[in-house]
């Protein structure tokens, strides 16, 4: 087993490399860059040039690779591209960003005038409450819910379960999310839940419990909005899975010796139900963390790393986007070995040491 799992972990820098890679050679083909930008911003706004020169240049015709800039000095553009790296060749500045990163040093943002690190810890305790919060309620109710569907199924409570969940399914996030927000937080009838931020105003002057209490509060609604839209997926699953292992062979021997349900669930259909479960936590774990939570983020006010990512894409501000991108790959890499780890604590039978590759 510690074989197999050094060499996943080994196997996490050619997939990084990998993934880096491809999406480098994808932006560099992208139009509208940093140099773009701020070209468009010099042309629209006087006096914008002082960030790079002081304010002295002055536009002159000179031929430009850069749409846009005819207009400008040959040389205002050279200091815009040594100001973003871009005075370097593409391969020069791949290299020099792993070996950056191999320091875990992820550079500057090209337009938040700050080191992409500080704003990725300063984002974090957003996306870590919505993911965290979300999946764990998601897991902890769907499980045990399948499972009673599982063993009552075709019942009245299979039925109206289904139906409520489906409902649930069929609604997107962000429309119940504003659902929430009309009914419960000022909207058009109460004003229960706080609509901004992860904490109140005066979170400082609270005591530890009314801290803990501030903090749940304010998640109620973006989390109650981000779980109920996944509870079908990972319900059915979850009934399905176990309808398919009761059905077979040995679950009718075990009955036949005498066993009883729940020493038949829980000694043998379990562990063989819960592994197509595993399968999927660390892409619903990922999915919630990092991209599902966007439209949340920006419905109910919260600045995480969805909303940071999906402007730092819109404006081109390279550092964030590899930084973030660099960040995610990696956990998701590391929470799927987890994922195949945790198999073994499922069904001792799984053995990886003997798996090839």
């Amino acid at each position: 087993m510690l074989a197999y799992i050094l060499r996943r972990l080994l196997l996490i820098i050619p997939t990084l490399l990998g993934i880096l890679l491809l999406n480098f050679v994808i932006i560099q083909a992208a139009p509208g860059g940093p140099v773009e930008q701020m070209i468009a911003k010099l042309e629209g706004f006087e006096g914008a040039t002082s960030r790079i020169s002081g304010g002295g240049s002055e536009v002159s015709v000179a031929g430009s690779n850069y749409r846009g800039a005819q207009g400008l000095d040959p040389e205002l553009v050279k200091e815009i591209e040594k100001m973003y790296g871009f005075d370097k060749p593409a391969p020069e500045r791949f290299w020099l960003m792993l070996k950056s990163y191999a320091q875990l040093d992820f550079g500057d943002s090209f337009f938040r005038d700050a080191k992409v690190v500080d704003l990725i810890v300063e984002k974090m305790p957003v996306s870590i409450s919505l993911g965290l919060w979300s999946t764990l309620i998601m897991y902890l109710v769907s499980i045990p819910l399948g499972i009673t569907k599982a063993m009552r199924n075709g019942s009245t409570f299979d039925v109206w379960t289904s139906s409520a969940i489906i409902v649930g399914y069929a609604i997107p996030a962000f429309l119940f999310a504003i659902l929430l927000i009309v009914l419960f937080a000022g909207g058009s009838y109460y004003d229960w839940f706080p609509l901004r931020g992860l904490t109140s105003n005066h979170f400082d002057q609270l005591s530890m419990g009314g801290k803990i209490l501030d903090y749940f509060w304010h998640l109620v609604l973006p989390v109650t909005a981000l779980v109920i839209g996944n509870f079908a997926t990972l319900t059915f699953l979850t009934k399905n899975s176990f309808l398919d292992e009761i059905n077979k062979q040995y679950v009718v021997t075990a009955r036949a010796k005498g066993l009883t349900n729940n020493a038949i669930l829980y000694g043998h259909v379990f562990r063989n139900a819960m592994l197509l479960i595993i399968a999927g936590f660390p892409s619903a774990f990922i999915s919630i963390f990092f991209t599902g939570s966007l439209m949340i983020e920006v419905i109910f006010s919260l600045d995480g790393l969805g909303l940071m990512s999906f402007e730092a894409a819109i404006n081109r501000d390279y550092p964030i986007v590899f930084g973030t991108l660099f960040i995610f790959t990696l956990l998701g890499l590391v929470v799927k070995l987890i994922g195949d780890i945790t198999y073994t604590l499922v069904d001792p039978r799984i053995d990886f040491a003997n798996r090839e590759g």
